[in-house]
C-alpha cells in the first residue's frame, strides 16, 4: 500500500503497510489502484469515440462510479472491488468496440493506443495484487519524480471529487454528455508518457472548471428536486420515539426513506453532511424529519454507538463499524464495508423493521436548535440589505470558514478562528467543518445572522455564486471584496473545490490544518506565486493580517 490521497495520511507522507489510517486494508488500496488504472484505459477509447460524437451512457457512468468508489471513506469491501474490476475489463472492451465502430462510421483511421488501453483481463486476487505494484503511486513517483507525480495526483484526486458530485447529480436525473466526455479527456491525458509542469497546472485548472460545472449541475438537481433551501431552525436534541439516523450526503436516499416511513411513528434524524437537508422545502415538509443528531463524520463511532436505532450510511464517509452497532448499520449505493448489510435499490424494509425492534429514544431531551438553509438564492435575495450594511460600515468583512472536518490535531484552529472573528463581520460556512462552531450563538447584525450555513461541501457552488454576486454589486474583482476564504480539507472533494477556486483565480486562501502530502514544496511554491495560497497559522494573528489589508 502507498496511499496519500487524504489529509489524515500517516506522518503526512503516505499510508503504507497492512492498514491505512482510515481503516482501508492493503489489498483494498491495491485493488483501487488497479481500478483507477483500468478507468484510464476505458477513457482512452471513450475519449476518442466522443471526439467522433459517439458515446455510451453505461460506459460514462461506470467510469464516474469507479472513480467515486475509490474516494476516501466510501468503499472498503474487497469483494466489491473485485466485481468492479471484472466489470472494468468488460466495459473497456465495450469502449474499444464503440471507438472502432465510430471510426468505421466516420471513415477515420483507428489510432494505435498503449498502456491501460491494451491491458488484457487479469483474473484472481493474487494476480491482481501482483499487477497493482506496476500501477501504484510509488511506481508513478519512480517514473516521473515527486513534483510531476504530485501534480498528476492533484489532477486525479480533483477528478475523483468531481466524479462524486456528478454521480449525485445523475442519481437525481441530471446528466451532461459534455461533462462525461471531459472526464474521459482528462483520464486520457493522465496516460501520457511525458509531462511539463505548465501543462499539468493547466490541466489541474481545467479540472477546477469541470468541477464548477458539475457543482452547478448538482445545485440544479437539488433545487429542482427539493426546491431552493430556506432558513430553517433544526432541532439538535432527540425526541421520544423510534428512530433512524441517516448519514452521508445523498438527499435522494433520505427522501425515499422519508416516504417509506411516513405514518409509521419512526423519527428520521440527519447526521454529518445530511444536516442541510432540513432547509429544503420538499424534505422539511415531512413531520417525522425530526432533527439532526451528532456532528461530523469522524465522531460516528461514538455517536452511532449511542444512537438507539439503525443507521443508514449513504455515500461517504463511513468508518470501521464497532461491534456494538455493526448489526444495525446499513450501507447504500457505492458505500461498502465487509460484513455490513447493503441495501439494494430503494428497498428500506429491513432497515425499517430494525428501527421498530430497537428501543428508540425513551424521552424528549430539552429543545435546542441551530439554523440552516442560507443557500445562494436566499443570500442573494438579501443582497441590497447586505450591501447597505457594508456601505454603512455595519458589516466590515465576510469570512468563509468551511470545508471537511477530520480527527487530526490542529482542527480546533477553526473553532478558535470563528470565535475570534470581530462582531462586525459575517461568517459563511459549509460542509462538515461547520460542526467545529455551528452550535455557537454568534448573534446578528440587525436582521442578518452572523453565521450563515450555506450547506453541504458541494454547496461551495452557492458560496461562489454569493461571492460573484457581491463582486458584481460592488463592481470589483472577488479578490478585492472584504471576503476571506479559510478552508479545511480532508479528501478528494475538497481538492476538486480548491481547484475550482484556483480556476476562478481566487487568491489569498488559507488552507489547513496540514497541506496535502502529494503537493511538494516546489509545487506549493508555484501555487503560492500564482494564487498566494497560504497555510493556516494562529487564528488571531491570521485575522489581524487579513483585516490589515
Amino acid at each position: 500500500m502507498f496511499c496519500y490521497q487524504c489529509e489524515q495520511t500517516k506522518d503526512a507522507i503516505a499510508c503504507k503497510g497492512p492498514t491505512g489510517v482510515c481503516g482501508k486494508e492493503e489489498r483494498v488500496a491495491d485493488l483501487q489502484d488497479v481500478l483507477v488504472y483500468l478507468t484510464k484505459g476505458i477513457s482512452m477509447y471513450a475519449h476518442r469515440a466522443a471526439l467522433l460524437n459517439e458515446r455510451d451512457e453505461d460506459i460514462d457512468l461506470f467510469v464516474i462510479e469507479a472513480l467515486f468508489a475509490t474516494v476516501t471513506n466510501v468503499d472498503f469491501d474487497k469483494d466489491r472491488f473485485l466485481t468492479l474490476i471484472k466489470k472494468a475489463f468488460d466495459v473497456k472492451e465495450k469502449a474499444k468496440d464503440l471507438y472502432k465502430r465510430a471510426c468505421e462510421k466516420h471513415l477515420t483511421q483507428v489510432e494505435t493506443l498503449y498502456g491501460p488501453a491494451l491491458e488484457e483481463e487479469i483474473t484472481g486476487l493474487d494476480n491482481l495484487l501482483k499487477f497493482s505494484k506496476e500501477v501504484s503511486f510509488e511506481k508513478e513517483k519512480e517514473k516521473f519524480g515527486d513534483d510531476v507525480s504530485g501534480l498528476l495526483d492533484l489532477i486525479l484526486f480533483g477528478l475523483k471529487g468531481a466524479a462524486s458530485y456528478l454521480d449525485h447529480a445523475y442519481v437525481l436525473g441530471k446528466k451532461d454528455k459534455k461533462l462525461f466526455a471531459e472526464f474521459h479527456k482528462i483520464l486520457d491525458f493522465l496516460t501520457k508518457e511525458k509531462f511539463s509542469q505548465d501543462e499539468l497546472l493547466k490541466e489541474a485548472l481545467e479540472v477546477g472548471e469541470i468541477n464548477l460545472r458539475v457543482m452547478k449541475l448538482l445545485d440544479e438537481a437539488h433545487t429542482s428536486s427539493f426546491d431552493n433551501p430556506i432558513p430553517t431552525k433544526v432541532r439538535i436534541t432527540p425526541k421520544k420515539g423510534k428512530a433512524i439516523l441517516v448519514s452521508g450526503h445523498d438527499l435522494k436516499d433520505l427522501e425515499e426513506l422519508l416516504k417509506q416511513t411516513e405514518g409509521l411513528g419512526i423519527n428520521i434524524y440527519t447526521h454529518g453532511e445530511m444536516l442541510p437537508a432540513h432547509g429544503y422545502p420538499k424534505l422539511k415538509k415531512y413531520p417525522h424529519l425530526a432533527g439532526n443528531y451528532g456532528g461530523a463524520w469522524q465522531l460516528q463511532k461514538w455517536e452511532f454507538e449511542s444512537f438507539p436505532g439503525p443507521i443508514l450510511m449513504t455515500t461517504n464517509c463511513i468508518m470501521e463499524p464497532k461491534d456494538s452497532y455493526k448489526d444495525r448499520i446499513f450501507t447504500k449505493g457505492l458505500v461498502g464495508w465487509a460484513g455490513v448489510k447493503h441495501i439494494e435499490a430503494n428497498d428500506f424494509k429491513e432497515l425499517i423493521e430494525k428501527a421498530k425492534k430497537e428501543k428508540g429514544f425513551e424521552e424528549d431531551e430539552r429543545e435546542k436548535f441551530i439554523t440552516v438553509g442560507f443557500g445562494h438564492n436566499t443570500v442573494i435575495s438579501l443582497a441590497d440589505t447586505i450591501i447597505d450594511k457594508v456601505k454603512s460600515g455595519k458589516i466590515k468583512h465576510f469570512f468563509l470558514i468551511g470545508g471537511c472536518d477530520g480527527a487530526k490535531i490542529g482542527r480546533n484552529y477553526y473553532t478558535d478562528f470563528a470565535r475570534s472573528v470581530p462582531k462586525d463581520s459575517v461568517i459563511l460556512t459549509l460542509a462538515c467543518g461547520k460542526y467545529r462552531f455551528n452550535k455557537i450563538d454568534f448573534g446578528s447584525i440587525d436582521e442578518i445572522p452572523r453565521l450563515l450555513d450555506v450547506g453541504q461541501c458541494n454547496d461551495a457552488y452557492s458560496a461562489i455564486k454569493i461571492a460573484l454576486a457581491l463582486s458584481d454589486a460592488f463592481k470589483c474583482d472577488v479578490n478585492d471584496l472584504p471576503l476571506s476564504f479559510i478552508l479545511s480539507w480532508f479528501e478528494q472533494k475538497a481538492v476538486a473545490i480548491l481547484l475550482t477556486l484556483f480556476h476562478l483565480n481566487i487568491k489569498n486562501i488559507r488552507l489547513g490544518p496540514t497541506l496535502p502530502a502529494f503537493i511538494t514544496k516546489n509545487v506549493f511554491k508555484i501555487l503560492q506565486e500564482k494564487f498566494n495560497i497560504m497555510r493556516t497559522g494562529e487564528p488571531e494573528q491570521d485575522i489581524e493580517n487579513i483585516l490589515r489589508k
